[in-house]
């Protein structure tokens, strides 16, 4: 039987018999993926200042690393590359959404990052991107007291745990 799903971190709806193993929005893990008439999700949360710091940073990292992907999916010289820098370009810009309603700003900002038109050199971008990101939302996550920041921090670093394995896999 076909059910409503919906994913805890981005708030998107997904249709299917069963919950995907990823957001297919986000790429949240499984377990934020819950039959939407029993999904909690909130945005509108208070924020310490140190919270709201923190969210203003990751908003400029994701913005920072969608408008890369976007840019590495249109010049580099990889078709295969093209297809999940695109996918990654997605993902990141559904993250500053995420930020952006924290945030509670009217619009996600526009970014400027250039790339580069060879693969492997986007995919040491894309890596070293990765790293920071997740460095930067592990130590996010532990300086909050907010639950729900906490959690949207945690998973983000289990998905951009999973797009720094997709470079690595890659760049092998």
């Amino acid at each position: 039987m076909v059910k409503l799903w919906r994913c805890v971190i981005c708030g998107d709806p997904y249709v299917g018999e069963n919950p995907p193993q990823n957001c297919p929005f986000c790429g949240a893990h499984i377990q934020y993926i819950k039959e939407a008439k029993t999904a909690e999700v909130e945005f509108n949360v208070e924020l310490t200042a140190k919270d709201r710091a923190n969210a203003e940073h990751a908003l400029k990292v994701e913005v920072s690393n969608a408008t890369f992907y976007f840019c590495a999916a249109d010049e580099t010289d990889d078709a295969e590359g093209k297809l999940l820098f695109k996918a990654l370009g997605k993902i990141e810009a559904e993250h500053a959404a995420i930020w952006r309603k924290i945030l509670r700003l009217p619009s996600v900002p526009k970014g400027d990052d250039k790339c580069y038109k060879e693969n492997r050199k986007n995919l040491e971008e894309s890596h070293a991107r990765e790293e920071r990101a997740i460095a930067f939302y592990r130590k996010a996550a532990s300086e909050s007291d907010n639950m729900r920041i906490r959690q949207i921090f945690d998973a983000l670093v289990e998905i951009e745990s999973d797009h720094l394995f997709l470079s690595e896999e890659r760049l092998r």
